[in-house]
C-alpha cells in the first residue's frame, strides 16, 4: 500500500471483501506495519478463514472484535488500538461492515430499517468518532504534508445504491430500500467529517466497490472480490486532499450522488 508501513483498521474482516482487502494487504511489497482486521465473533466459524490467514502474518495482522452496533465494544476496541499503536496513531481506518435489507417500500420492516442504519450510518459514526483521537494522533506524527491515505485517513465503503441519481436506472432491478436510504446516509455522514476535520489533515473518502460476487452481493456479480479489492485499495493509495468528501468506484470514477 505505502513505502512506510502504516497503521491499518478494517471492519467486518471476516469474509468478502474485509478478508480479501486483509489478504491482498498483507501481499502487497510494502505491507501494513499492524493491521486490526475487526469482526463481530473472532472466535466464531465466520472467521474461521481470517484466524488461518492472521497465522500467517502474527507479528501484523490483530483479530479484534468489533461489533458496529455495540457502542461500548466500539469504546472497548479503540481503547485496545490505542494502547498498541500509541504515538504512531491510526493511519487508515477502513468502515467495510454493512448489512443488505432487499426489500421494496411495501414490504419494508421497522427491523429492517433499524438494522441498516445501526450498522450502515450509526456504526461508522461512532467509529469514527471513537478512533478519532488515534487518527489525530497520526496525522500529527506524519511528516509529510497535505492529506493521504498513509498519514491519517478515513474510507467508507458505500454503494451506487446510496445514489439519488442511480434510483430511475436501477430501482426496478434492485429496490433494496431501507439499504439504499442507509447508504445515502453514510454517504452524508462522510462527506459532512471531510468538512468538520479537514483542519486536522483527515482525508475522508466514499468508495463503491463495484457489484461484487460475495455473500452480500449475490452470485450475480459482475465482478470478484480481489478485483474489486485491489482496485479499490489502488484508489486509496493515490487519494489526496484533492478527494477528500469524494464519493468514487473501485477505479477511481466519481460517482453522481
Amino acid at each position: 500500500m505505502a513505502a512506510q508501513p502504516v497503521n491499518v483498521l478494517i471492519t467486518g474482516a471476516n469474509r468478502g471483501l474485509g478478508l480479501e482487502m486483509v489478504k491482498q494487504m498483507m501481499e502487497a511489497h510494502h505491507p501494513v506495519k499492524k493491521l486490526f482486521a475487526c469482526c463481530r465473533d473472532p472466535d466464531g466459524p465466520t472467521a474461521e478463514a481470517l484466524r488461518t490467514l492472521a497465522k500467517k502474518h502474527p507479528n501484523m495482522v490483530d483479530i479484534t472484535r468489533l461489533d458496529a452496533t455495540d457502542l461500548s465494544n466500539i469504546k472497548q476496541c479503540s481503547q485496545q488500538v490505542g494502547f498498541v499503536v500509541g504515538t504512531e496513531g491510526l493511519n487508515l481506518l477502513i468502515n467495510n461492515a454493512g448489512f443488505l435489507d432487499k426489500s421494496i417500500l411495501q414490504e419494508a420492516t421497522p427491523e429492517g430499517m433499524q438494522n441498516s442504519f445501526n450498522t450502515n450510518v450509526m456504526g461508522p459514526m461512532f467509529i469514527i468518532k471513537e478512533f478519532l483521537p488515534h487518527l489525530r494522533v497520526a496525522a500529527k506524527a506524519s511528516k509529510t504534508p497535505g492529506m493521504s491515505s498513509r498519514k491519517a485517513a478515513v474510507v467508507c465503503i458505500s454503494s451506487s445504491l446510496g445514489s439519488v441519481d442511480s434510483v430511475k436506472a436501477s430501482y426496478s432491478s434492485f429496490p433494496a430500500i431501507s439499504y439504499r436510504i442507509s447508504k445515502a446516509g453514510l454517504n452524508m455522514l462522510a462527506a459532512c467529517a471531510a468538512e468538520e476535520l479537514k483542519t486536522d489533515e483527515i482525508l475522508f473518502s466514499l468508495l463503491h466497490p463495484g457489484w461484487v460476487r460475495t455473500d452480500m452481493g449475490g452470485e450475480e456479480g459482475e465482478i470478484d472480490a480481489p478485483e474489486s479489492v485491489q482496485g479499490m485499495l489502488g484508489v486509496m493509495a493515490s487519494l489526496t486532499e484533492k478527494q477528500s468528501g469524494a464519493f468514487l468506484d473501485y477505479k477511481g470514477k466519481n460517482i453522481p450522488w
